[in-house]
């Protein structure tokens, strides 16, 4: 069905500049060069008391987003919590530190279903009858939760070794989920394929001009909650690299769009040490990435030959900032870290995202005068294999009232000690 009221803009090449009609590519048809939405810059833009007039979801920001018209799917999506952390900025070293909390996201609890929504309502725009993915995890859970509400046909491709609570989070909304042996790169290679073949929207491949425009709204987001100012430095967990330019391109178009002053925060990547192509690209300085065979247990953003690695490097060089890679033991201590301060239970790549902006500060690269937003984009409910040796070392006791009194003994001391 195609919406009438509801139009995906026309699409302009980052290479040879042609512009073409709205369309499911993630190619220019003459250089076959990567393709992004091409907004009017004579379009109205909404002022700050406009904006934070609106419902509290990313559409607030729709002169931003890639749509024109009334938006029909995932209207609660987005503006989720700002919370500032004043005992991580002490062990950081820095001015102020805040976590952007997208592990309590509608309806799947990740960033992706910020990505998900821009991307379903460009489909219906499009006209296109059935929607999928390749995912390892988390934009699988949030393409089936959002497609099946919309009455929209999905099909969601996952390697066979996610997580258990993943793939449930998956088939629970009766999905035509297919998983495949290997790993997400072969996934990924199997969907643009099937993509040619049965003409599907494969939101991440050939919808994806669309669908990565609504990482924005996370910079959007940081902004008016920060009270219309800017941080100074962010930290995100990097799997196909885009995140980190959409955080890059969202600021830097609130500040052209005279929403907000000041110069673009630094941006920094982190990765897991067992599959991290675009950290060693910025090390090595190098223009190209050098696939790798995942090998963590951050399988959410495990991805070896990422689409947007190259542009993820040169954003992290361009702002001034750096990336990290943790290993598996540090990602899950970062995990511990973020619950024990902030009261929050991220996933893999939150404890990835924490670890990497701990090693970033304990390296000198963030500042004592430095405010800094570390961007959580999953719930640790999804991922909770990595901690559980957390239930064997907890105390078990008759219901006794002394054997209580024995541990808070216990305890005491240890306080004191």
């Amino acid at each position: 069905m195609i919406y009438l009221s509801l139009r995906a803009l026309p699409l302009r090449c980052r290479q040879c500049g042609e512009t073409s009609d709205a369309r499911a590519t993630a190619a220019c048809p003459l250089c076959s060069g990567p393709v992004e939405p091409a907004y009017d810059p004579n379009r109205t833009r909404p002022d700050r008391e406009t904006i934070a007039g609106r419902a509290p979801s990313l559409w607030r920001y729709q002169e931003w987003l890639p749509l024109t018209g009334e938006p029909i799917h995932s209207k609660e999506v987005g503006f989720t919590p700002l919370i500032e952390v004043p005992s991580l900025a002490r062990l950081l070293r820095v001015k102020r530190f805040w976590i952007k909390n997208d592990a309590v996201q509608f309806p799947t609890l990740s960033f992706k279903d910020r990505v998900v929504a821009t991307a379903l309502n460009a489909a219906s725009a499009l006209g296109l009858e059935a929607v999928g993915c390749a995912s390892t995890g988390n934009l699988a859970n949030a393409l089936a939760a959002q497609a099946t509400r919309a009455g929209i046909p999905v099909w969601v491709f996952i390697p066979d070794t996610i997580e258990t609570g993943k793939v449930i989070g998956t088939a629970v909304y009766n999905s035509r989920l297919v998983r495949v042996s290997g790993t997400f790169d072969d996934v990924y290679g199997l969907c643009r394929q099937a993509a040619d073949r049965f003409g599907w929207g494969m939101v991440n491949i050939n919808l994806r001009s669309y669908y990565g425009e609504g990482s924005k709204t996370l910079a959007f987001e940081t902004v008016e909650q920060l009270g219309w100012r800017l941080p100074t430095a962010v930290v995100a967990p990097m799997a196909g690299g885009c995140l980190v330019t959409k955080l890059h391109k969202g600021f830097g178009e609130f500040i052209a769009d005279g929403i907000v002053e000041g110069r673009v925060p630094r941006v920094y990547g982190a990765q897991a040490s067992g599959c991290a192509p675009i950290v060693r690209m910025v090390e090595s300085g190098s223009n190209r990435i050098v696939p790798e065979i995942p090998n963590t247990v951050a399988r959410s953003i495990a991805i070896g030959n990422p689409m947007d690695g190259a542009g993820a490097a040169t954003t992290i060089r361009e702002t001034g900032g750096w990336a990290a890679a943790v290993s598996d033991e540090a990602l899950v201590s970062g995990i511990r870290l973020l619950a024990e301060h902030a009261g929050v239970f991220t996933e893999t790549a939150g404890g990835v995202a924490m670890a990497g902006a701990k090693t970033l500060a304990d390296v000198g690269r963030l500042q004592s005068t430095d405010e800094v937003v570390v961007y959580i984009t999953g719930n640790g409910l999804k991922t909770t294999e990595v901690l559980t040796e957390t239930k064997a070392g907890l105390p078990l006791i008759l219901p006794n009232l002394a054997e209580v009194e024995e541990l808070n003994a216990m305890a005491e001391a240890m306080c004191s000690s």
